[in-house]
């Protein structure tokens, strides 16, 4: 409820377990606003994996500290705002997705996730849909998003 952003719903047997097995490793990418403005020995950490988060070892991903905010909507509810602590932008993409495991990095590195908003899931870029909108994907589409060998080229 705290998420936003892409979201895939599928009828289409076989399609969850190809897509969702931790074995296939599809990549990922979000964009978080956290508290603060994080240094290079916090992004490093992120990028390198190897943090534990309830006992489990992070894989390494990618992360970019973003100049400037990615255009989106206003949050309803709004984000916590505080006159005295700044806030950025990170775009983190990973092949791995435990639950809440992008608010549990940022976190274990001190910088709290504020807002996060799945921007990517596979080859799906730059889909552009207000809230509550939907498109129905290709054949095309769907195959892509579960390429044997996408997550390799990704990280």
């Amino acid at each position: 409820m705290d998420s936003e952003g892409l979201l895939l719903l599928c009828d289409e047997p076989g399609f969850n377990h190809r897509f969702l097995d931790p074995e296939q490793g599809h990549p990922r990418a979000y964009w978080v606003q956290v508290e603060g403005l994080p240094d290079e020995s916090a992004l490093k950490k992120l990028k390198s994996g190897g943090l534990e988060i309830q006992g489990h070892r992070t894989r390494p991903c990618r992360v970019e500290l973003l100049e400037n905010e990615p255009s989106v909507p206003p949050r309803d509810p709004p984000v916590r705002f505080r006159k005295s602590i700044p806030t950025s932008w990170l775009r983190i993409e990973l092949v791995e997705g435990k639950n809440r495991q992008v608010r549990r990095m940022t976190a274990a590195v001190g910088y709290p996730t504020l807002r996060l908003i799945r921007c990517a899931i596979g080859g799906l870029e730059e889909i552009q849909l207000n809230q509550g909108e939907w498109i129905e994907l290709s054949t095309e589409e769907r195959k892509n998003l579960t390429g044997k060998d996408r997550a390799l080229r990704h990280l």
